[in-house]
């Protein structure tokens, strides 16, 4: 068996290149990873993407925290567009989903630029208000990479060019 599976309606299936545009244009996303009893524990976080890594800030502690020390196997989605169309009882809508493994960075330095490039998708003008937060809550922040193994994104039927 396949470690992923393929996309069942593959007409609606987003190229690779489609997929990282979403991942770099979007500012956030839901990441799921294994959380308490078995449970899935899915949590909304602000995201930047980089060469096949997408990066996350977190507390010191908490759920997640523990859910990734337990089973580093993660997904994160992101929607692009979810459009109503009332009329045809159907969304216009494109997602993405990475799917990968999501460690806690330990090397300090890799921490500090993970840290900057996601201050900087949030406030790209602001080197001194981003160096600012830095200094004030750097040991109170941890950094996370998710390491993307598999990635996929659909679009709604109805947008897909029929020329």
């Amino acid at each position: 068996m396949e470690k992923f599976r393929p996309m069942r309606r593959i007409r609606q299936q987003l190229s690779q290149d489609e997929c990282v545009d979403i991942l770099c244009q979007s500012t956030s996303g839901v990441l799921a990873v294994m959380g308490d009893g078995g449970y899935p524990y899915a949590v909304p976080l602000s995201h930047v993407y980089v060469d096949g890594h997408v990066y996350f800030h977190s507390a010191l502690q908490g759920h997640k925290i523990d859910a990734i020390g337990n089973d580093s196997r993660c997904s994160f989605c992101v929607i692009a567009q979810d459009e109503v169309h009332p009329e045809t009882f159907t969304t216009h809508f494109k997602s993405v989903i990475a799917f990968g493994q999501i460690h806690i960075i330990d090397d300090e330095a890799e921490r500090l630029a993970a840290l900057r490039l996601l201050g900087r998708r949030h406030a790209p003008h602001d080197e001194a208000g981003l160096q600012h937060e830095i200094d004030k809550g750097f040991n109170r922040v941890l950094m996370l990479r998710l390491d993307i193994e598999h990635l996929t994104g659909k679009q709604a039927i109805e947008m897909i060019s029929t020329h």
